[in-house]
């Protein structure tokens, strides 16, 4: 077992049987302490992997993803002119940089029902440092937590 999980017993009362559950859900790292310090350069090499499916650039074109200027901050689902899926268009909400990092690390569990394809990020600073240039991506990008 390790640190952080949550166990539950379950105590026969005419046995001196025990059995634990163990819970499966993995706790996700917040991203917000590590942004102040996130590499932005690290995170523009790190969305060409993204680039297949999204442009950055300022007036972009959508490709098979939606164009991503202007993310950081703004509503879910806010690029005129892209055919989100259902689920996303349903979820509600902004980008904020929790929101972001929760979909960067699993798409599918923070909106099940997307289109989106990609498996997610594992590491919580490859995420701080995607994050902290999809930040730079704006005219008026929001403040750091």
């Amino acid at each position: 077992m390790t640190l952080g999980e949550d166990m539950a017993y379950k105590v026969d009362a005419g046995a001196a049987e025990t059995t634990t559950e163990v819970a499966t859900e993995e706790q996700l790292e917040p991203v917000a302490p590590l942004l102040a310090a996130a590499d932005p350069s690290a995170g523009e090499t790190l969305s060409k992997r993204c680039a297949a499916c999204h442009s950055f650039d300022k007036g972009g074109p959508n490709k098979v993803g939606p164009n991503l200027y202007g993310t950081v901050g703004a509503s879910k689902a806010f690029h005129e002119g892209f055919s989100y899926s259902a689920a996303l268009s349903e979820k509600g909400g902004s980008w904020d940089y929790d929101s972001l990092n929760e979909f960067l690390a699993n798409p599918k569990a923070y909106v099940p029902g997307t289109k989106m394809s990609f498996a997610g990020l594992k590491s919580v600073n490859d995420r701080a440092a995607i994050i902290a240039y999809l930040r730079q991506q704006s005219d008026n990008p929001p403040p750091l937590p």
